[in-house]
């Protein structure tokens, strides 16, 4: 995805779908170097970024705003609960006053499928959209994030790992970008487990080995990547009870023993502690947690400069 002229650099980051393995690679390899702690100052220097958040956030929306920092940019915090929305303006409105005072990048989160890409063609030239999750579609830096995170502990070679994505898929956008992601890469085992009325019915498990058992899922894994029940996304009867669902998808000390011997344990956050991970797990030696938070910068460092720098 970075490129050497303005010509060929891409507009926006929408999703991972169409993204090739050497442009996540390239990203990733960027990222890597912001982690370790190489400086951009002034790759933006001028520019102006918005986040345009429609939906709440604390991590994707802080590491934005401290990503586009670090790069020299002039960084806008955009409020819908705040701003003329809440007076019948239109999310296209608003984004089109803002081009026109001159911002230039665009980090938008949105609750609707599809309304980040809505926004991104009504682009003018010159400005880049960035997808910073819309609906249960897509988050694609998410995804990039917990790629590095994966690369750091097990090494660049994806096709010698087996992953597991546990719990609600189906309202993740998160999951569908990992998913993206991880085939891309070339991962040697995917595996996906959680309730049957948890799991999508469209082709987003394609090639992935489905089970309803965790304890069988978890099996010589090299990485869990546990996901939080998103109540309000689903509608009400999909799980029977929280104690319920813990019981048959929470991840416990004893649960991850299961695992391969230095398995990585990830999860996007918000956690829903005592639902689908203990504390122990969550605050144990084997919790990628806040390493995926750190890297959370980085990668959005990369994607910034990459789009706009």
């Amino acid at each position: 995805m970075p490129t050497t002229t303005a010509r060929d650099r891409p507009r926006h980051l929408l999703d991972l779908a169409a993204l090739p393995a050497a442009r996540i690679d390239a990203l990733l390899c960027r990222a890597q170097q912001f982690a370790e702690g190489a400086q951009a100052p002034a790759a933006l220097a001028g520019v102006a970024v918005c986040t345009l958040f429609f939906e709440p956030s604390t991590r994707t929306r802080l590491s934005f705003q401290l990503a586009a920092q670090r790069l020299g940019a002039h960084v806008l915090n955009f409020d819908a609960s705040t701003a003329s929305t809440t007076k019948g303006e239109t999310d296209l409105d608003t984004f089109r006053t803002l081009q026109a005072m001159g911002v230039r990048g665009f980090v938008v989160r949105h609750k609707a499928d599809g309304a980040v890409a809505a926004l991104a063609a009504a682009a003018q030239p010159g400005v880049a959209v960035l997808n910073a999750g819309d609906g249960r579609s897509h988050h694609p830096t998410q995804g990039l994030l917990d790629m590095l995170t994966l690369r750091q502990a097990k090494g660049e070679d994806f096709s010698r790992l087996k992953v597991v994505i546990v719990g609600d898929v189906k309202h993740s956008r998160v999951a569908r970008s990992d998913l993206h992601a991880l085939r891309a890469l070339g991962c040697g085992e995917i595996r996906v487990c959680g309730p049957a009325a948890l799991l999508p019915d469209d082709d987003t498990l394609a090639g992935c080995a489905v089970s309803h058992d965790l304890d069988t899922a978890l099996d010589g894994v090299d990485a869990v990547m546990m996901l939080r029940l998103q109540r309000e996304r689903m509608a009400e009867g999909l799980v029977a009870s929280l104690d319920d669902y813990h019981r048959a998808y929470g991840l416990t000390e004893a649960r991850l023993r299961r695992a391969a011997p230095g398995a990585i344990v990830m999860h996007p956050g918000p956690m829903n502690r005592g639902v689908e991970i203990t504390d122990a797990v969550a605050d144990g030696p084997q919790s990628r947690v806040l390493v995926q938070v750190a890297n959370g910068v980085a990668v959005r460092m990369a994607v910034l400069e990459a789009l706009l720098g």
